[in-house]
């Protein structure tokens, strides 16, 4: 069954409408650039109000491991994403599950990534310079090829009307949502999360 993961969360009511819905995880983006960036109070405040069994991912981006060990210990994070230039070495010496963020254009983007031991690798088409938010869908063979290197997260221009599609096509470990299901930046449209998680589901 392929995991969903719904990012972006800065309220208790989305986070909780998105578990509701059947969501796997919730990422909380700690990347001050970011119009979805949650300070570490709200967070905290979402995070201890969740059920158990709801993965927690904390987004960070080109911060040092002084930060990210601070956030993760003060909001309960389970697991860590790694959406900037982070070395294979700093993903490993993050003591928390890791997912490391990649904008790929071609295939040669993927020799680099040989040497990253993580749990995951979420690839999307973020533009460089704002690192979380999608510009257009991702190339979907060119994720195919990536599965090579373990599993994977889809992302980059996910939305309701798309995401059964890219299942079918790539086969993901999971699919990440942010902006696709938003109506304003930071604030899901119920409707259409309901609708993606549903598409998702519908496959299995």
């Amino acid at each position: 069954m392929t995991k969903i993961k719904i990012c972006g969360i800065t309220n208790l009511a989305d986070a909780e409408a998105a578990i509701e819905f059947g969501a796997d995880a919730l990422g909380f983006i700690f990347y001050s650039k970011s119009p979805r960036c949650i300070d570490t109070i709200k967070a905290k405040e979402i995070i201890a109000s969740l059920p158990p069994f709801i993965t927690t991912v904390g987004v960070f981006v080109n911060h040092d491991k002084t930060f990210i060990d601070k956030i993760v210990k003060e909001c309960g994070l389970g697991v860590v994403q790694l959406h900037g230039n982070e070395t294979a070495d700093f993903c490993s010496s993050i003591e928390k599950k890791v997912i490391k963020g990649v904008r790929i254009k071609s295939a040669a983007d993927l020799t680099h990534l040989a040497g990253y031991k993580v749990d995951a690798i979420l690839i999307d088409s973020c533009r460089r310079e704002d690192y979380t938010l999608p510009t257009s869908p991702f190339d979907w063979d060119l994720a195919i090829k990536v599965k090579s290197l373990g599993r994977i997260i889809l992302a980059g221009g996910l939305n309701e009307d798309n995401v059964a599609e890219a299942i079918k096509r790539v086969a993901p470990y999971a699919v990440d949502v942010c902006s696709g299901i938003e109506k304003e930046p930071g604030k899901k449209n119920i409707d259409k999360m309901k609708k993606f998680i549903q598409e998702v589901r519908n496959i299995g």
